[in-house]
């Protein structure tokens, strides 16, 4: 059967039009490379070649496999550099998991520098809240995440991402502090919207500091706890990326002080298992870049 090589070798001698200089170009004697010249006319059953004592040229047959040895070298010799540049992470598909945050605010600046080193490299974002992303990440159908710290660190490996504080959001009618920042203790007798995953830090906090929340609502979203915060329902306690996501006159944010109020979050995969290289380069470029420097004010 034809292979590669005698495809190199039939468009050596086509190209150099004399067995002795396509012997020389190939580093090989003259005589093997005429027996194969030999053996594929017979293997194919056509005249290629047209022999004269000073030149050899092509048949109408030569000049059709001339033309697809050309195209059939070009593809192997990308198949290969494709392979290549996969095994080392420098061509692929990377498949990330990310929060809303991290999403609108950190994960695109990461990616605009990771694409400058690595621009052969695509990507496949999926969103949701940290359960979600947990969820696709033991369903192996992303490789990292992006999410809300605590996770079971026997289970994931990490790097933190800077914390991001909380701020209130009400109704101007139910908050008359004028100042920019308000005390966790001025909060203490409100109702509280807030979203389950930061249910236990709040609760903390509060704790911590000798009140017990009066917590009215939990969601697995932040936009429907703004949306009872405007309609008076209660005062939203929410990461401060949350402030964008509904914009309304009447909504107030201020930053909780007193102590201050944040949560963290972090990049993880899984651990003991053998990620694809494209995601150890991301791990890589995380860990040494100045993530403080690409997170949100």
């Amino acid at each position: 059967m034809m292979d590669i090589r005698q495809l190199k070798y039939f468009l050596a001698v086509a190209e150099e039009g004399l067995v002795t200089k396509a012997a020389d170009r190939l580093h090989i004697t003259q005589s093997p490379l005429s027996q194969q010249m030999i053996l594929l006319e017979k293997e194919l059953g056509v005249q290629l070649l047209q022999r004269t004592k000073k030149h050899i040229g092509l048949t109408e047959a030569g000049h059709v496999l001339k033309r697809r040895a050309e195209q059939l070298l070009d593809l192997t010799q990308l198949t290969m550099n494709e392979v290549r540049e996969t095994a080392n992470g420098i061509r692929g598909k990377l498949t990330i998991g990310t929060i809303n945050s991290s999403g609108r605010l950190l994960l695109p600046e990461v990616i605009r520098l990771f694409h400058q080193t690595y621009p052969l490299i695509s990507f496949d974002l999926r969103q949701g809240d940290t359960q979600r992303i947990l969820e696709l990440l033991n369903s192996h159908l992303i490789d990292i995440g992006f999410v809300r710290l605590p996770v079971d660190s026997f289970l994931y490996a990490s790097v933190t991402v800077p914390t991001e504080g909380m701020v209130m959001v009400a109704n101007s009618h139910d908050i008359t502090v004028k100042a920019e920042e308000i005390p966790l203790a001025h909060l203490k007798d409100f109702p509280l919207l807030i979203h389950r995953r930061y249910e236990t830090i709040i609760s903390d906090y509060f704790h911590q500091n000798g009140f017990e929340p009066n917590i009215f609502c939990t969601s697995d979203e932040i936009v429907p706890l703004l949306t009872w915060s405007l309609r008076r329902l209660g005062i939203a306690i929410v990461p401060e990326f949350a402030i964008n996501l509904l914009s309304n006159p009447s909504l107030i944010v201020k930053k909780i002080t007193k102590p201050i109020v944040s949560t963290s979050s972090a990049l993880i995969w899984r651990k003991n298992e053998q990620l694809p290289v494209t995601a150890t380069h991301f791990i890589n470029m995380f860990r040494k870049k100045d993530i403080t420097s690409l997170s949100p004010e």
